[in-house]
């Protein structure tokens, strides 16, 4: 596959993988640490058989070189020949794209896959690297015959320099706990309205007396916890996908690759694990990723997911807390709506228009409903 610009002196290339790469170098290309764009995260997922042949996500990260050989700059993408595990959803783009006689598969996706994190989508040392690799990328659409490239889940930081390029821009919402410095969980509570406040204490309270909850992290957590975690993973992603998206493998190579990064809870009821919430843990931000259960308990997703997170966060002073994709119910709980955002390059002009006045329809939409959510807060009003 081509993705070369024949006018800039700068090649950039497509490369076989993540894996393949320098991941000190890969690693060096995003100040941030955002877990979900590195090198060990990135790795797992086409080690263990999670993205690659039979997935649909076939890795293709563009990168560019130096002088000495080393990585510039680079993009996590990916060609999907469907949209599943994106969290930014274009079925009905790709449906009205081949009524008109179209192929919307394969298309090149910049994504940390199955993550609906926001974070740096474009890695590069420069600004100029920058423009370069999002040139590419859509060279690597027009000369392979690609019907569009998606940027999903960009840090809004880097929203000016898909705009500059003349992408699209869609915008989503999420609900994240933000950490006013709180001093514990009481403190939070007491920002709250009284009706919310106590609600949530109820919840606690019946989530805490029907089982044992553990927290476990880096080398504390065992082979023994990661059977017990498959188990309650399996089970969320047949409902919820079909099948799970991430191999049994994928678990054991984030264990080893990048263990300082997780955070397990897990909840125990007469000795037996019956669920359990997986994070991961960033520089400032507890991300909540993924959440299982053998048994269906009240109130008990919320308290692994939702308010050990919040301890978490007060305890070890993170900023905010990143509980996932959508979900209306975190709002009570103190999970505010903020906006998200992905890039869109629509290589067709017609489509492209059509894509646009949906996405300024869409973004007004979506602007109105995050105003009607916030008014619904629990926080105390005044």
């Amino acid at each position: 596959m081509s993705g070369r610009d024949e006018t800039d002196p700068i090649i950039a290339e497509i490369a076989s993988g993540v894996a393949a790469l320098n991941s000190v170098q890969w690693d060096s290309l995003d100040p941030s640490a955002n877990p979900f764009v590195g090198h060990a995260f990135l790795s797992a997922l086409e080690d263990s058989g999670s993205v690659g042949p039979g997935t649909g996500w076939s890795p293709a990260p563009i990168i560019v070189r130096d002088e000495a050989g080393g990585l510039a700059g680079a993009l996590p993408a990916y060609l999907k020949s469907h949209s599943q595990g994106e969290y930014i959803f274009d079925h009905a783009w790709a449906d009205a794209y081949e009524r008109a006689g179209g192929r919307y598969y394969p298309k090149l996706q910049i994504a940390a896959p199955f993550s609906p994190v926001p974070g740096p989508r474009v890695l590069a040392r420069d600004d100029a690297t920058a423009v370069r690799l999002l040139r590419a990328a859509e060279n690597v659409v027009v000369q392979n015959g690609l019907s569009s490239a998606h940027a999903t889940f960009v840090e809004s930081g880097q929203l000016d320099l898909f705009r500059r390029a003349g992408w699209l821009i869609r915008a989503g919402t999420q609900f994240h706990w933000a950490n006013d410095g709180y001093s514990d969980f009481d403190d939070f509570l007491a920002t709250l309205a009284s009706r919310k406040r106590r609600a949530i204490r109820k919840e606690r309270a019946a989530a805490q007396a029907a089982v044992d909850i553990e927290i476990v992290r880096g080398d504390q957590i065992q082979p023994e916890h990661w059977d017990m975690f498959w188990i309650f993973y399996q089970d969320t992603g047949v409902r919820k996908w079909g099948r799970p998206y991430l191999t049994r493998a994928f678990f054991d190579l984030i264990a080893s690759r990048m263990s300082d990064h997780i955070v397990l809870v897990l909840a125990h009821k007469g000795g037996h694990p019956v669920a359990g919430a997986l994070n991961l843990l960033g520089p400032d931000c507890l991300y909540g990723r993924y959440w299982g259960c053998t048994e269906d308990i009240p109130f008990l997703h919320f308290e692994l997911c939702y308010y050990q997170a919040i301890d978490f966060a007060i305890a070890h002073r993170l900023v905010r807390v990143e509980a996932g994709a959508q979900g209306e119910h975190k709002l009570a709980r103190g999970y505010l709506p903020v906006t998200t955002w992905s890039a869109h390059y629509i290589a067709d002009r017609g489509f492209r228009e059509a894509v646009e006045d949906f996405l300024m329809r869409e973004r007004r939409a979506v602007q109105r409903e995050q105003e009607f959510l916030g008014e619904l807060g629990p926080f105390k009003r005044g």
